[in-house]
């Protein structure tokens, strides 16, 4: 199964203070362990939302919204992408990763999608192009 691993932003990720050495050295040292494990698959960190858009959408009329965004809670400083075998997997590895932040943070795992979830309406034609979309977008990343 593949998870997100959503790190929340904090005032201070979203006031663009940016990790110390010893924050990227724990950080690089987790990474590691994840990659020798199997289990990273992506995982980046996030400019603060004053460098960021949102566009809403409200039936056919889109709004494009400047950042920053008020409320940090709601907003994401980082995310990793793993593959593992369960939920719980994940939760034994996000408890042995280095707080991200030099306050009280709280990092969320979640499912993705995968194309059994979707059922009957997930056709073979749609699933044919999904995995075609997935090979064309690897094979540009090459």
């Amino acid at each position: 199964m593949r998870v997100m691993v959503i790190v929340k932003a904090t005032k201070a990720s979203e006031a663009g203070v940016m990790p110390d050495e010893r924050m990227l050295a724990e950080m690089g040292n987790y990474n590691e362990e994840l990659v020798k494990a199997g289990i990273l698959v992506a995982g980046e960190g996030l400019h603060p939302s004053s460098r960021g858009k949102r566009v809403r959408f409200s039936g056919a009329q889109r709004a494009v919204i400047d950042g920053p965004f008020i409320e940090t809670k709601e907003l994401i400083a980082g995310f990793w992408l793993w593959q593992v075998k369960s939920m719980d997997e994940a939760v034994e590895w996000l408890k042995r990763c280095p707080n991200p932040h030099n306050e009280e943070t709280e990092v969320e795992i979640r499912p993705v999608f995968e194309a059994e979830d979707f059922g009957a309406e997930f056709t073979p034609e749609l699933r044919e192009q999904e995995q075609r979309i997935r090979e064309q977008a690897a094979a540009r990343q090459k």
